[in-house]
């Protein structure tokens, strides 16, 4: 996620340098071939290509418009994620402790069950964030996991719905030895519920893109614009008194056709915010926010050190 105000043109740069270095060199070539031939056939008027950019304007506001509604989407799936997650460590740890008063009550058995379910919690949003991202580091979740249950993790297809079967699996062996006792596991596997629909959802958006058609036809609208743009500056410029001006359409063709470049890449950069890019939903920071606040509510003391934008960009 960019948390900048400002960008680097460089990295602008590296979004749009293919287009835009094809608008530079056709408007070059539309001013040279009027230069040296002075066919006046070149010229077109303006309205047509005017018409085509006022089209283009509203087609690629509606792709971006599209694409921020699924950036954002995925966003508050995450907010939702790291609101259930601290519930669920909250009802994990004030229901093992709230059985104290119970003849069966083993302090020694509550708090393993407790720093054990609570790991798990972190080990899911870990396991997630790698299973959107397509990545496979699952030694990131050593710590968090007994070997054997890391061993089978590593062989699933979905991990983080595997790491809920634990939960729910350690919830009921909870109830069975007294850990857990009355309708504890009622509101323990609503939370469960939640955070198995919020995975639905960032899976859903992670494996369905943007319909297709959006995508190509914004950039086959966007190359036609740039493409008949010089011709429609080059019959602004056809006076008497403007023609020693001519070569003018080049640097307001880049910055015009720039403007459409621009907006068509800012919408391609939003439309899959799991992809590990400056401009995707931080899930390393979510995630490292979700791991110091369930650590916390352990008690723990020493905590992993807190996620920072570096410069200006936050993953």
């Amino acid at each position: 996620m960019i948390t900048k105000r400002n960008f680097s043109p460089r990295k602008v740069w590296q979004y749009i340098h293919r287009p835009m270095a094809f608008v530079l060199l056709w408007s070059c070539a539309v001013w040279l071939t009027f230069r040296l031939t002075g066919w006046q056939g070149l010229a077109l008027n303006f309205t047509p290509v005017g018409v085509l950019g006022s089209a283009l304007a509203i087609f690629v506001a509606f792709r971006n418009n599209s694409a921020y509604g699924r950036w954002w989407e995925a966003r508050t799936l995450w907010g939702g994620i790291v609101n259930s997650s601290r519930v669920l460590a909250r009802l994990i740890i004030t229901f093992a402790d709230s059985h104290a008063h119970q003849p069966n009550y083993d302090a020694a058995r509550s708090q393993q069950f407790k720093q054990e379910m609570v790991y798990k919690c972190i080990a899911w949003v870990h396991a997630l964030r790698l299973h959107l991202r397509g990545q496979s580091s699952w030694e990131e979740l050593a710590s968090l996991l007994p070997s054997e249950e890391l061993t089978v993790l590593t062989a699933t297809q979905n991990k983080p719905t595997y790491l809920q079967l634990l939960l729910g699996q350690r919830i009921y062996q909870a109830m069975a030895d007294g850990t857990l006792g009355g309708f504890d596991s009622f509101q323990m596997e609503g939370q469960l519920l939640a955070l198995a629909n919020y995975q639905g959802g960032c899976e859903r958006i992670k494996n369905t893109p943007l319909p297709r058609q959006y995508d190509f036809f914004t950039r086959v609208f966007v190359y036609a614009f740039a493409s008949l743009l010089p011709f429609g500056l080059l019959g602004f410029f056809l006076t008497e008194s403007l023609a020693p001006l001519a070569w003018l359409i080049i640097p307001i063709s880049f910055v015009v056709a720039g403007v459409f470049v621009i907006m068509e890449r800012t919408g391609a950069a939003n439309e899959d915010p799991f992809e590990m890019q400056v401009t995707d939903v931080p899930l390393s920071a979510l995630c490292n926010t979700i791991e110091r606040d369930l650590r916390e509510m352990l008690g723990e003391q020493k905590l992993p050190s807190k996620h920072t934008p570096v410069d200006g960009y936050l993953f």
